[in-house]
């Protein structure tokens, strides 16, 4: 059985963490320990994540000539990404963010310096071919960027989703090429026009977005689970209970466990319902390219929890070590 192949346009950075006992108040300096270098920028962790549940999966992207550059590279060789359209550019680093993760609780604040990102350009996407099954793209890469990925798949035939992370105003004409939106909830209220603190109900946030154009909204509430919105229909999904370690990673799990089901021809109800999983497996761990699971560390969550895998699931899992 061939792997089907998704395609991720997005962004690479290299993840600069530290653990502090809390996230610091304005102007306060504090004390921090288990400083590490680590792959990141949501691209490139959800290109990972796709590859690792058993995708084909081609990246799309702009590092830096430099050490950084370097180490995103030989990742992608481990992991079997292809990389035939990672744009290597001498003039600009590649991109840093700095990540401060709370002890207690696992929260993080991050800061980033998209760095050569931003020279990722509408043309590097057109020169894209086909057969896609997913073309799945993030906001760290210029709105302009974005939206040649959405275009470009449309034009190949492949479902379109978009993280909107980090959330900024989108035109009506993004929007509309969007299949399937995952924002988070503050992320959904930027997009549908409400300050980002007042309470207003997922739902009736998702049916603005509806109403802005996009077809499907998949948003994830945190410990809450996630939230399945279109037209005809609205459905819960309960999250599963875990003990958080680090939630830097969980949004890039989710959406490559929802990309990649969508990928095997999944129904998207049954798709959320495998990324609450994927998503809830990533925050157990630290680190976000550690946290990504693989196929076999998947199926031991389902068989511990005595939880009946998805069929199509293990049907690649075993299929897949032929392509491996």
């Amino acid at each position: 059985m061939p792997l089907p192949r998704i395609i991720v346009v997005g962004s690479y950075a290299t993840g600069l963490t530290m653990k502090v006992e809390r996230l610091p108040h304005s102007g306060q300096t504090l004390l921090g320990s288990g400083y590490r270098v680590d792959y990141g920028g949501k691209g490139s962790n959800q290109a990972v994540g796709c590859a690792r549940l058993g995708a084909q999966v081609q990246f799309v992207a702009s590092i830096g000539s430099d050490t950084f550059g370097d180490m995103a590279l030989q990742l992608y060789r481990d992991e079997g990404l292809d990389t035939s359209h990672v744009k290597n550019s001498p003039a600009v680093p590649t991109g840093v963010g700095f990540i401060l993760v709370e002890a207690g609780s696992g929260q993080n604040c991050i800061a980033l310096d998209p760095g050569a990102n931003e020279l990722l350009a509408a043309p590097d996407v057109a020169a894209l071919e086909g057969p896609a099954a997913v073309l799945l793209t993030q906001l760290e890469i210029s709105q302009e960027a974005a939206g040649a990925a959405l275009a470009k798949g449309r034009a190949l035939g492949a479902i379109t989703i978009l993280n909107p992370a980090p959330v900024r105003a989108l035109s009506p004409e993004i929007l509309q090429m969007v299949d399937v939106l995952t924002p988070n909830e503050s992320e959904a209220k930027v997009l549908a026009g409400y300050p980002p603190h007042e309470e207003f109900g997922p739902e009736r946030v998702a049916q603005d977005l509806l109403r802005r154009g996009v077809k499907q909204i998949v948003m994830t509430l945190g410990e809450h689970g996630a939230l399945l919105v279109n037209e005809s229909s609205i459905a819960r999904f309960a999250a599963i209970p875990v003990k958080a370690t680090d939630t830097t990673g969980a949004g890039d799990a989710f959406n490559a466990a929802l990309a990649t089901a969508l990928a095997y021809g999944v129904g998207l109800q049954e798709a959320v319902g495998f990324a609450v999983v994927i998503g809830a497996m990533a925050v157990t761990r630290e680190g976000v390219i550690p946290s990504l699971p693989r196929r076999e560390d998947v199926l031991r969550f389902y068989r511990d929890r005595d939880i009946a895998p998805p069929r199509w699931f293990t049907e690649i899992s075993q299929d897949s070590k032929c392509h491996h």
